[in-house]
């Protein structure tokens, strides 16, 4: 069918709602092709997209039409209906009726459901799949989209987001799913009643922060420490753990930014609710100026990702980066333990082909493994999961957009116990007499000099994917032999999971392979990644550099900048 026989075959069904009607009613051509032109894409990420009317946007039809076909893949499973779907949701417009509306489907077909009573952090889904023993989890939450923008997860048993495999199946059973009669439903309230939606609250918050807290590495460090801290949810879901966590483990100089302590899926107090933008952090600086307080900790709307902004010697606030919170957490959780004579001999650190040449340094600098996975916390998990039967244990998973985890409670970002972890790290080092922003510097004096950039190359509307496409294809058939006067030395294709030496031509098979990711190796011993978001209509570039000094880095920085904001000029 066209998009224009879907949008009619919308505006015809009986049973559509008044308000969806009254949305779709007289919408001009290009408004219908874009609502209509395909359905939202359910990968391993789930869904995500705008809110609104139609199939190609966040709504009660799509989401229903996904949770029906989980659930028909459920019920092909002996077991799974019993042990049941966790399900929860963040403070985004719509979250709790989305969230709702899928425990009601799942109860109308026999599947076991554990709702959360409120909107819960997206690591404590994670814990109660693991800790309940659930086949599968629901998460409805946009992350730090902005606040049109409205999404659905799904996990699997082991508490990670679903793989390849399970997603083509559910995506197969979704659209094998008519959008309005082939949904399966009941009464919330009546199944609630009856015990086939069985909300979980406070107990479960209990078991997940002792989890967290069991994490610690120098437990006595924080009782009664006078570090000042401002904290701010950015109006979402760690409104109410993160101030609870710090204050189990005595912190109680801790100042919230109260205008964003209230839930709100509109976000009225920043533009966007993402921790890896500075500008949201305003009101937090004015309070840490206001309070003394050299760290300000920003946890997203649904507190899986976390962002610092800590205060330098001459007291101006800059943003730390995620690449350099995350070699902050590797070393100091290594150091610890080695001082409390705890490192394990098989340790291992965990992060992506697009994190910082300076992880692996300081890994090797420390005889702790350091394991690559592809972007994205589901190969993180996987990858954990593979090592721990050799004996490996995992001291952290990181990524460069702001996520880490650690500890064996949950398989996601958990910017809850990071938040905790990052405070413990913040009295370490005061007791030192250094701020983490002169804790990041000493890091640069022990390992070298680095320096990371990532760009988004926006590709929007309808054409938007297959211009991402066509880029994708011609950097791999013809790919550049130079980047900003730079010469390339290697590339390698994940895709195909081959490594070239350009030179030689040389071929290597690589242990990673199967995403649409490139990497350039050049000669200065810097590298330049491209892939396409899996979320958005965009094509990150991540640029990794390395160099004698940090007039060399940031040189670099802005050369391969340059050169990278150009890609979209090539004939493709």
């Amino acid at each position: 069918m066209s998009y224009n026989e879907i949008y009619e075959s919308w505006l015809a069904f009986e049973g559509l709602d008044a308000d969806t009607r009254a949305e779709l009613t007289g919408l001009p051509e290009s408004e219908i092709r874009e609502r209509f032109y395909a359905p939202l894409a359910f990968g391993t990420a789930g869904l995500r997209g705008i809110m609104g009317a139609g199939i190609n946007r966040m709504n009660l039809y799509t989401v229903n039409q996904t949770t029906q076909g989980l659930a028909n893949v459920l019920n092909a499973i002996d077991g799974a209906a019993e042990k049941g779907v966790a399900i929860s949701y963040d403070c985004r417009i719509n979250s709790e009726l989305f969230a709702r509306s899928a425990a009601s489907i799942l109860a109308a077909n026999g599947i076991r459901v554990r709702l959360f009573e409120g909107m819960r952090p997206t690591p404590e889904l994670s814990f109660a799949i693991r800790n309940y023993g659930c086949a599968a989890g629901i998460n409805v939450t946009a992350s730090h989209n902005p606040k049109e923008y409205n999404g659905y997860k799904v996990y699997w048993s082991d508490g990670a987001q679903i793989d390849d495999e399970i997603a083509a199946r559910v995506s197969a059973a979704v659209a094998a799913c008519d959008i309005f009669i082939g949904v399966k439903t009941t009464d919330y309230a009546e199944a609630v009643a009856a015990g086939k939606i069985e909300l979980l609250g406070r107990e479960t918050d209990e078991l997940f922060l002792a989890a967290a807290e069991s994490c610690r590495l120098n437990a006595d460090l924080t009782e009664g420490s006078d570090l000042s801290i401002v904290y701010t949810p950015f109006h979402g879901t760690g409104y109410k753990l993160v101030p609870e966590i710090f204050e189990r483990i005595g912190l109680k100089n801790i100042h919230c930014v109260e205008a964003q302590m209230i839930p709100d899926g509109a976000f009225p107090t920043v533009k966007s609710p993402n921790p890896e933008e500075i500008a949201g952090f305003k009101l937090a600086i004015e309070l840490a100026k206001e309070t003394g307080s050299d760290l300000i900790i920003g946890t997203d709307p649904d507190a899986d990702r976390v962002g610092l902004i800590v205060r330098k010697q001459d007291g101006e606030y800059v943003a730390l980066t995620g690449n350099q919170v995350g070699i902050l957490l590797s070393d100091y959780i290594i150091r610890a333990r080695k001082e409390r004579g705890t490192l394990p001999e098989k340790s291992v650190v965990i992060s992506t082909v697009v994190t910082s040449l300076m992880a692996r340094r300081v890994c090797e600098a420390n005889g702790v493994r350091y394991g690559e996975s592809f972007t994205g916390f589901r190969f993180i998990a996987e990858l954990m999961s593979e090592l721990e039967p050799e004996g490996y244990v995992s001291l952290l998973g990181f990524e460069e957009s702001y996520g880490y985890m650690t500890g064996g409670h949950c398989r996601d970002k958990d910017a809850v116990t990071a938040s905790m972890l990052i405070a413990e790290m913040a009295v370490w080092y005061e007791r030192q007499g250094l701020t983490l922003y002169g804790a990041m510097e000493r890091l640069y004096e022990m390992y070298g000099v680095y320096a990371e950039r990532t760009l988004n190359l926006k590709f929007p509307g309808v054409d938007g994917l297959e211009a991402m496409r066509a880029l994708m294809k011609s950097l791999r058939e013809t790919p550049p032999t130079a980047i900003g006067g730079e010469k390339v030395t290697a590339i390698r294709d994940y895709l195909c999971g081959v490594r070239r030496e350009i030179e030689s031509g040389r071929e290597e098979k690589m242990a990673l392979s199967n995403s649409n990711v490139l990497y350039f190796e050049l000669a200065d011993g810097c590298v330049l990644v491209i892939r396409p978001s899996g979320t958005e209509p965009k094509i990150k570039v991540y640029l990794l550099v390395k160099a004698d000094t940090r007039e060399a880095a940031d040189a670099r920085i802005e050369r391969y900048t340059d050169a990278a904001e150009h890609l979209t000029d090539r004939e493709v």
